[in-house]
């Protein structure tokens, strides 16, 4: 069997590694998600980070809820492909928006 060069051994390697998951950070502010809308991909962890000094809620109408402690901050890791829509719950004007691509 011939003797490959190492870097073709590497290309394939590289060729069948995913791609990594990110975290994507997500400020809270002046009861404000900063940005309001986050595009990531499913395996992605939403950090919420809490500068206010009083909590907050990341929540889905009939679905999940991360609670947000005040000058902390909480994360969520996505499993679905799809766009949702998230409030606060303790302040329903504050609102975001997640688009989850596969």
């Amino acid at each position: 069997m011939p003797k490959r060069p190492p870097w073709i051994a590497l290309m394939l390697v590289v060729g069948i590694v995913p791609a990594r998951a990110e975290t994507i950070q997500v400020t809270i502010d002046k009861l404000v998600f900063s940005p309001a809308t986050v595009e990531a991909k499913v395996g992605d962890t939403i950090e919420w980070v809490n500068k206010d000094v009083f909590a907050h809620t990341a929540t889905v109408k009939g679905g999940w809820e991360v609670m947000i402690p005040p000058k902390k901050s909480a994360s969520l890791t996505l499993k679905a492909a799809e766009s949702i829509d998230y409030f606060c719950r303790f302040h329903p004007n504050m609102k975001g928006r997640l688009v989850v691509a596969p």
